[in-house]
């Protein structure tokens, strides 16, 4: 399936274990400022652990301004006055070695966390994955996001490695790097099981 048909059921309305109900969409060109944001909600020892300078403006409008949904898939969830509540992605290669393999992001608001959120994004986003023809995603950690390790572990995530000291943190400190993995089955297969 193409990534612009499996995209076809959104923006589509989310309802938290608490409650809450969200809009769930791709980023858009006109969500340079929300966007960025989201990410100065995010407190800074939790920003050492992205991989891009968030807190830099022209990060955030590079990628609003050049989205290619088939590379990199930010899915957002939204509230009804347009404040993102959380983001996860889907990053792809189109070729090479990779390219049959996803790799799965997410990020929360930290005054949403504790909702589902972030669980109901991965969901979204590895849905997306097996309806574009996927057969696996990965998730990368840093050793100390015990919390995340857990979640990504309880939606049927295993660990395929851990590396001792093996990253650094936007202030050069050495980290364990984590590497986690999905196998995902499409519909037919999971019709042959049983």
């Amino acid at each position: 399936m193409s990534i612009e048909l499996a995209l076809q059921k959104f923006p589509k309305e989310i309802r938290l274990k608490d409650g809450l109900r969200c809009r769930c969409r791709p980023l858009r060109k006109d969500d340079e400022n929300a966007f960025h944001e989201f990410f100065m909600a995010v407190p800074s020892p939790e920003r050492m652990f992205i991989k891009h300078r968030v807190t830099e403006p022209e990060v955030i409008r590079d990628w609003c301004r050049n989205i290619d949904l088939g590379r990199n898939l930010p899915l957002l969830a939204l509230a009804a006055d347009g404040q993102i509540l959380g983001s996860a992605t889907l990053h792809q290669q189109l070729g090479g070695w990779k390219r049959h393999i996803g790799r799965v992001s997410v990020l929360v608001h930290p005054e949403f966390r504790g909702r589902g959120l972030a669980k109901t994004l991965i969901n979204e986003i590895v849905e997306i994955a097996r309806n574009i023809g996927l057969e696996k995603v990965e998730a990368e950690f840093i050793g100390e996001q015990e919390a995340a390790i857990k979640m990504f572990a309880l939606l049927g995530f295993s660990n395929l490695l851990r590396l001792e000291d093996y990253v650094k943190d936007m202030q050069a400190i050495s980290h364990d790097y984590v590497l986690m993995g999905l196998e995902l089955k499409t519909d037919e297969e999971y019709a042959g099981m049983g």
